[in-house]
């Protein structure tokens, strides 16, 4: 097994944070190989930014593919930057609210569609989006335990953000079982 993964949106959207903690969901508590790279404007919050992740059961030799197996975009103009990423036959995540464009999609890509950031701030901040996103991902996919995204949560954000972050995870889940 090796899959690429390309998370993209804005600065402050929880980008990386998202891929950081996939990564760590897979080599801390699955014992998977993982390569992370990212990229962000400099403008930080607002700013376009990307990070590519590659999981796999054997070492990775290339941290980089040349074309990623699942993209996942958070906001319109990271969409259409990276769009040529995604291999054809491969998976397509947008938050259906903030990515409503869906040109140049690969043959035979499964689109998943989801109002990531919307659900985030019925549950009280547009913050959790990114968690709202990984609870969806993870159920989809199976590529990771949710319990595992969950253990990977726990390491990684302040006391204070925790249940909250913990709730957008289930949100996105639960969307994903419907």
């Amino acid at each position: 097994m090796k899959v690429s993964i390309r998370l993209c949106g804005l600065g402050g959207q929880g980008v990386i944070l998202s891929s950081v903690l996939l990564g760590q969901a897979a080599v801390v508590e699955k014992g998977l190989y993982v390569s992370q790279t990212q990229s962000y404007g400099s403008e930080a919050r607002g700013g376009q930014c990307q990070s590519e992740l590659m999981i796999s059961n054997v070492p990775i030799l290339t941290p980089n593919a040349r074309q990623n197996d699942i993209l996942i975009a958070m906001f319109q103009t990271a969409y259409n930057s990276y769009i040529s990423s995604l291999k054809e036959g491969g998976s397509l995540y947008v938050d259906s609210e903030l990515v409503k464009d869906l040109h140049n999609v690969p043959a035979g890509v499964t689109v998943y569609k989801a109002p990531f950031t919307q659900e985030a701030i019925a549950l009280g901040s547009q913050m959790a989006a990114n968690m709202v996103m990984l609870g969806y991902f993870v159920q989809k996919t199976g590529l990771i335990d949710l319990d595992h995204l969950k253990a990977a949560l726990r390491g990684a954000v302040k006391k204070r953000w925790l249940p909250l972050n913990m709730k957008a995870v289930d949100k996105g889940a639960e969307m994903a079982r419907d």
